[in-house]
């Protein structure tokens, strides 16, 4: 087994792996509440897939870069962080989008800030992972495999 060392990780790695620990410890917050009751992302129907993939992606880059044994796949490191923190950004953008919200006379309901660091934290992971997806030199899956003319 492989011994981790944090130096092997750039400052955008560490990012990267940042918002999947910021995500991680947000799932435990409130995600959603109104008038003294609150639910956290684990309670909030299918939001914490989402929350659940940015993790994903930290983890992957992370274990990818310290140097484990990690299986093989058709994609390459960049495309898979990309593609992880995307998805998982997207799910918790349409959570907060259909998370439901109001207000009445002295009492409203809606978001929580653990939703909010959530979407915070994946779009911090998307641009970066993006970032490392175009210095990488990786194509897009659909490109990959076209014949060059």
């Amino acid at each position: 087994m492989a011994q981790f060392d944090m130096k092997k990780l750039d400052t955008s790695d560490k990012i990267v792996a940042g918002a999947g620990v910021v995500t991680l410890i947000c799932l435990f917050l409130p995600w959603w509440g109104g008038g003294g009751y609150s639910q956290n992302g684990l309670g909030t129907s299918w939001g914490w897939i989402g929350a659940l993939l940015i993790i994903a992606a930290a983890v992957y880059l992370v274990m990818l870069r310290s140097g484990s044994n990690m299986p093989k796949n058709q994609f390459g490191p960049g495309v898979t962080v990309l593609g992880l923190s995307l998805i998982g950004t997207v799910i918790v953008l349409l959570r907060w989008l259909t998370i439901p919200k109001g207000s009445f006379v002295g009492f409203s309901y809606g978001p929580e800030f653990g939703l909010y660091l959530t979407i915070l934290a994946g779009i911090v992971q998307v641009v970066l992972a993006f970032r490392l997806f175009k210095s990488s030199g990786e194509k897009v899956p659909w490109e990959a495999n076209k014949p060059s003319s």
